[in-house]
């Protein structure tokens, strides 16, 4: 039997361009100024809606809580979490979680969300 050499791969990790924080993505990307402006708005919009969304269904985890008067702990049983997981709900810490989250804690705890459009 013949031993085969094997070769190492180097992956390139170099870092060849930043975006500075608060520029336009899409300008950078090479879009025309009036459709980068366009896009960057559209974007900022889906991402506050999206975080309106968010704080709308912690605050009916966080009500729920209260009203039941549960510690942390006892919440986290019940919504099947850890703790910490129950304390950035109070706290609001929307980038911890996605929309299908929220909407299966509301779920375990027999609050179903329904969807309105318009």
């Amino acid at each position: 039997m013949r031993a085969e050499k094997i070769t190492e791969m180097k992956i390139d990790t170099t870092i060849r361009h930043v975006t500075k924080p608060g520029a336009n993505l899409f300008m950078e990307l090479g879009f025309a100024p009036a459709e980068a402006k366009r896009l960057q708005a559209a974007s900022r919009k889906e991402i506050n809606d999206i975080q309106l969304l968010k704080q709308q269904l912690m605050d009916e985890l966080s009500s729920w809580i209260g009203e039941h008067h549960l510690t942390q702990a006892a919440a986290a049983q019940i919504l099947m979490v850890s703790r910490p997981r129950v304390s950035d709900v109070m706290n609001k810490k929307t980038a911890k979680f996605t929309i299908d989250t929220l909407v299966e804690l509301l779920s375990r705890i027999g609050r179903p969300v329904k969807l309105a459009v318009g």
